[in-house]
């Protein structure tokens, strides 16, 4: 029974991922396709906003069911500091790319093919774009690491402070290399797209970013058996 009982909790999980990085992409996405179809109705000051704010919310709806990781990356960064366990990765990993590719499928039923699907690119060049989108996600994911792992943070204030730094990271990376920060985010697009040029720099640098992020977050954390969790500070 225990085990039933475990195995209906991981699907519930799987199914909140799918949901939480479907409504990213699909609110976030879909932000930057109506701002290309019909800019008087989405500045594109908002799109940033856009991103963060369904972040947010997302993790309020969610965070208490699969700890709203909505992007392969941060699954991977969590696995990689020893935060999350091996054989759930998959599971997440497939749920978040699914919810991706399936925001990006009614995309093309609402709007039709005439437009970008919300796809990244780099509008500088491969070096600076490769260091900009790990920069980002090492940004996104150390915060990440800081209200989800430490128990000193406030972890009401979670939502808010992962939403804001995607807003942050969206204003500044948006133009110049579309502020990925997220393989599922950026395959879902491109899949129905048919736009694959670049797509590697983003299922490859987002990870090396986050993980790196979580590792040295994990390393300044102030961890010891004398002061356990609440650190030395």
């Amino acid at each position: 029974m225990v085990k039933e009982v475990n195995q209906k909790h991981i699907w519930s999980q799987y199914i909140a991922e799918l949901i939480g990085t479907f409504f990213l992409v699909f609110f976030g996405c879909g932000a930057v396709i109506l701002h290309q179809l019909q800019p008087g109705a989405m500045e594109s000051f908002a799109i940033p906003i856009v991103f963060g704010g369904i972040v947010a919310t997302m993790i309020y709806a969610t965070g208490h069911i699969s700890g709203a990781h909505f992007n392969p990356a941060v699954t991977l960064a969590f696995f990689a500091a020893k935060k999350f366990p091996a054989y759930r990765v998959p599971g997440y990993v497939m749920s978040q790319i699914l919810g991706a590719v399936l925001a990006s499928f009614f995309h093309l039923l609402i709007w039709g093919p005439a437009h970008s699907f919300g796809t990244t690119g780099l509008s500088v060049s491969l070096g600076v774009g490769l260091g900009l989108e790990v920069i980002l996600s090492f940004a996104l994911m150390f915060v990440i690491m800081a209200v989800a792992t430490d128990s000193r943070a406030v972890g009401e204030a979670a939502g808010i402070a992962i939403g804001t730094t995607v807003t942050l990271c969206a204003f500044i990376g948006g133009p110049l290399t579309g502020a990925s920060m997220n393989p599922a985010r950026s395959l879902g697009p491109a899949l129905l797209s048919g736009s694959f040029d670049q797509l590697w720099v983003y299922l490859v640098f987002p990870v090396v970013g986050t993980v790196l992020a979580a590792l040295v977050y994990d390393r300044i954390r102030c961890y010891s058996e004398e002061h356990g969790d609440f650190g030395c500070c």
